[in-house]
This record gives structure tokens, sequence and C-alpha cells, in this order.
């Protein structure tokens, strides 16, 4: 079982602000997250579900939901109350890739069970009130590649580093 992190971050590792994405950027969903994510788990938030275009499921992908809420019950998904719950499902699956997206809580919750991070790095800084954890300030995390920059139609480049558990 591998888990990996999947997080877009701006130059102060801010992830979101006030509930929303900090950018949305069409290139970074399509020739990364869709491509890394489809046909495998991703696991999130119920907060970032309310993110979502309409609240709906990604698509293409077992979609998993941590939350503390025992009532919670989404269609065509999958509730997780806790971490460990999750993980321990995880397990069943050794050859399964499984995916973090998000929020803040969830990926500072699953870090310590992650072994790869693909983190696409916004060069440029906005205001933000939730973050990804600072891996070039992690000793347990190195950086193992970095692509070239992308420029987005946003106006704004970004690359993609792949750190991974050390």
């Amino acid at each position: 079982m591998s888990i990996v992190a999947i997080v877009a971050v701006d130059e102060n590792w801010g992830i979101g602000n006030k509930g929303e994405l900090l950018i949305s950027l069409p290139e970074d969903q399509k020739q990364n997250f869709k491509v890394k994510t489809l046909g495998h788990p991703v696991i999130y938030g119920r907060k970032t579900l309310d993110t979502f275009p309409g609240g709906r499921l990604l698509p293409g992908r077992p979609n998993f939901i941590l939350s503390r809420n025992p009532e919670l019950s989404v269609e065509e998904a999958t509730v997780f109350h806790s971490v460990e719950e999750a993980v321990e499902y995880m397990r069943k699956d050794p050859d399964e890739t499984f995916f973090i997206i998000g929020g803040e809580q969830i990926y500072k919750q699953f870090l310590p069970y992650c072994d790869k991070c693909i983190v696409s790095k916004i060069h440029k800084s906005f205001p933000a009130d939730a973050f990804f954890p600072d891996l070039d300030n992690q000793e347990e995390w190195k950086l193992l590649s970095r692509e070239a920059s992308i420029h987005s139609v946003k106006g704004v480049s970004f690359s993609i580093w792949t750190y991974v558990k050390k």
C-alpha cells in the first residue's frame, strides 16, 4: 500500500483561504491531479467535499471521506470516522495507491502515513488561512524531483515537486 499526498501550495505553503482553494489551475488539475489520481482511491475531508462543484464526488475514483460526524453518510462514497479506521482499511489492499487530497487537517493527520507527496508549487503567494506542512523544513522528507515550470492561463506559473519520506 502506498499513501500519497497530492496538493497545490503557494510560496508560503498555503493551500486555502476561507474554505476555498487559493487559485484553481486547470493545467494542474488536468495534467497532474486527474492523471495521477484517476482510477485510484482519493481520501479527503467533508469540508473538501463541500468545495466540489455541486458537492459531487470525484468521478472515476473510489471516494473516501473522513468525518468526525458519526451520522454522515454519502451515497457512493465510503465514510471513515478516524484516520486509524481509514489506514486499517487501506492495509487490506497492499497493491493500491491511495491519494490524500485535503484539506489542511486531513493532510496533517495522514502525513505520518504518507510515503510520497506530489506538490504543485505555485510561484506566487496568496492570502491563506490553511496550510500544508513545509516539507523543505522537515527532516523526514527529501525532494526527489522537480519538473519544469508550467505557465497557467490564470497568469501564474507552477512546477511539480515530488518528495519522498527518508
